[in-house]
């Protein structure tokens, strides 16, 4: 029942109503879980940060899915060899291929486009933590 009310809330289709739907949430929560409901409140500006977005990178924004799959890939590359003679030898088999994804997503394949990221000024991006992603 509480997944499903904190759900609605990345459900809203502008901050100011995700901001008014997560108060009406803590508040419903504050008498049974008061500890979740100071929780959700004080962690307000981090859990709705996505929305300093436009609304075509919210889904992205949202998703765990590039790093899901990232994980998968290191797994089924890491069961593939299957014994390690040390720890340095997993490790050195784990960055080469995060170093290879890496020069994948910088120069072919970008999970959000330069062109939409265009649309984000540096204004917009100032509230959010007040440092920029290089």
């Amino acid at each position: 029942m509480i997944s499903a009310m904190v759900r609605m809330i990345f459900l809203e289709s502008s901050q100011a109503l995700a901001k008014e739907r997560l108060r009406q949430v803590a508040d419903q929560l504050r008498e049974g879980f008061p500890d979740a409901a100071k929780l959700l409140e004080d962690a307000e500006e981090d859990v709705l940060a996505f929305m300093h977005f436009p609304p075509a990178h919210w889904s992205k924004l949202c998703s765990t899915n590039p790093l899901e799959r990232l994980n998968r890939e290191i797994a089924r590359r890491t069961e593939v060899v299957s014994i390690f003679p040390n720890r340095a030898s997993l490790l050195r088999l784990s960055t080469a291929y995060l170093r290879e994804q890496d020069e994948e997503w910088l120069t072919e394949r970008r999970y959000v486009s330069l062109g939409s990221l265009s649309e984000i000024s540096a204004d917009a991006l100032a509230p959010v933590s007040g440092k920029f992603i290089a």
